[in-house]
């Protein structure tokens, strides 16, 4: 799913120009969310449930958002609410490492979610470039979790 820059910029104008907090478009296939949080500016969300998806902030410097995606990999984010866990159990290895090969449908951590462990599998193939998040920490719908090259 890739919506134009310019398009997700004008959405961004609109709530601020028009004092909304939130406006979602669906066209067929593509759909978008953007949220603009009490005191904080607009959040683009990614509204489908493509785990390949980067949720990012529009309203910063462009060209560093453009860079950070081109340079770190492509993401693999969270599909749900939860609490991140890169083990299946406390004392166990990690599903992944920095530095490690994933195919794609490997299991690359687990994120539960009330009570439910549910399995992260990688939808593409590559080496780990970078964990974004610390086992135990809570994480956001289409937040990223690592990047894979």
């Amino acid at each position: 799913m890739k919506f134009e820059l310019k398009y997700v910029e004008k959405l961004i104008d609109l709530i601020e120009k028009h004092n909304l907090t939130e406006i979602s478009l669906n066209d067929g296939e593509k759909s978008v969310s953007v949220k603009k949080e009490a005191g904080s500016s607009p959040v683009v969300v990614p509204t489908n449930l493509n785990p390949t998806v980067e949720q990012v902030d529009f309203t910063k410097n462009n060209d560093e958002n453009v860079a950070k995606l081109e340079t770190e990999g492509k993401p693999i984010v969270s599909p749900m609410v939860g609490t991140f866990y890169k083990a299946p159990a406390a004392n166990e290895k990690p599903f992944v490492e920095l530095g490690d090969s994933v195919a794609v449908g490997q299991v690359v951590c687990i994120v539960e979610a009330m009570k439910l462990m549910n399995e992260i599998e990688s939808e593409v193939s590559g080496k780990v470039t970078k964990i974004c998040v610390e086992d135990g920490q809570p994480v956001e719908y289409g937040q990223v979790l690592m990047y894979v090259e």
